[in-house]
């Protein structure tokens, strides 16, 4: 048995304080959602820790499983301001950062630039169908997801904090599209996907939807709150044992490390880099929180090793002809890569 020793202090007593209202406030903003979104719960869990870690989220799935108004109900409980990009084909960069216009001033009659900014300039973003428009247009969100600002000209501009982009893509319908380069899909903490709801969830679905019923968000988190929750996350220990085997796997995905397996040779072109092991972290510090724990463990890696890695690894074309998926591959490395103690669920 491995010896757990965290490489972080404790919490103190205020932080679990903290913490604990974290949970509360986590299951208040769950129960928000719920009015609206039938079961997806782990797909909502997710959505949130990247939130409460600070990261951006790529949603996948097919059209009609509600992840537009995934974003808007939770946008609507957090009390964040929100706006929505359709994403196509001719949209260009400076419809979604802004531009600058000539205005005449009323006094003197001199022309001037004026700054009028693009829809990215709040709290929390949807890009719809991201992968519909050129990577020029994609490009343009690079900086404001990396630094949470915007350069028009030799001016640069800050965001209102907290910042998050959630993009959602169709997984199936190829044609006009254009793929996500992978240094942006890196800029992911996690890709979610986003699936069928079962029999009795959808029989749900059509009585919420198609009765008379009136529902309506509160508000239960605000943008203060969830910037005190990312400066809590920095604080959760994370044993010695648990960092080593978010290395291991991470370096496990990459071919062309030395001691890299035949499998993982056969099957990725590339692996993942050094953001997927911050990533891994900083989501198992928000998920044990969010479940009573003042520390991480292997099961807040197992359970979250899938969204953080699927965007990041590219699969051979021996995997591809053999019809094997970047899951499946995840899963195997899971259980190739030793973890020091025994696999639990919780």
């Amino acid at each position: 048995m491995a010896k757990l020793q965290p490489m972080e202090p404790s919490l103190s007593s205020d932080d679990e304080r903290r913490a604990a209202a974290l949970v509360d406030g986590f299951h208040s903003l769950t129960n928000e959602v719920g009015k609206f979104i039938v079961g997806q719960r782990e797909v909502v869990e997710q959505v949130v820790i990247a939130v409460f870690a600070g990261g951006h989220c790529l949603l996948e799935g097919v059209p009609g499983l509600a992840k537009t108004m995934l974003v808007k109900t939770l946008s609507e409980a957090l009390n964040l301001s929100f706006r929505r990009i359709q994403f196509t084909p001719d949209l260009m960069p400076a419809d979604i950062t802004g531009t600058e216009i000539i205005q005449e001033d009323a006094d003197t009659g001199r022309r001037k630039l004026i700054f009028q900014p693009g829809p990215i300039f709040t709290q929390m973003l949807l890009a719809d169908e991201i992968n519909r428009t050129p990577p020029k247009t994609q490009a343009a969100l690079l900086e404001a997801m990396q630094e949470h600002r915007v350069t028009i000209g030799q001016d640069t501009y800050s965001l209102e904090e907290p910042f998050f982009v959630l993009a959602t893509q169709n997984p199936i319908e190829q044609e006009g599209t254009y793929p996500l380069p992978e240094a942006q899909k890196d800029r992911f903490l996690f890709q979610i996907n986003v699936g069928y709801p079962s029999k009795d969830e959808e029989r749900e679905i059509l009585r919420r939807t198609t009765g008379s019923v009136d529902v309506k968000i509160h508000s239960v988190l605000d943008g203060e709150d969830i910037q005190m929750a990312q400066q809590l996350i920095r604080k959760v220990p994370v044993p010695d044992h648990v960092t080593d085997y978010v290395l291991d796997l991470v370096r496990a995905t990459r071919p062309n490390e030395p001691g890299a397996s035949d499998y993982v040779k056969q099957m990725v072109d590339w692996g993942a880099g050094p953001r997927a092991c911050q990533h891994m972290i900083l989501g198992g510090k928000v998920r044990a929180l969010l479940r009573g724990r003042t520390h991480v463990t292997l099961e807040d890696v197992f359970a979250l090793a899938a969204p953080t890695l699927r965007h990041r690894l590219v699969p051979t074309f021996n995997a591809e002809a053999e019809g094997i998926t970047v899951d499946q591959i995840i899963g195997d490395l899971l259980k190739q890569v030793p973890s020091g103690e025994p696999a639990r669920v919780l």
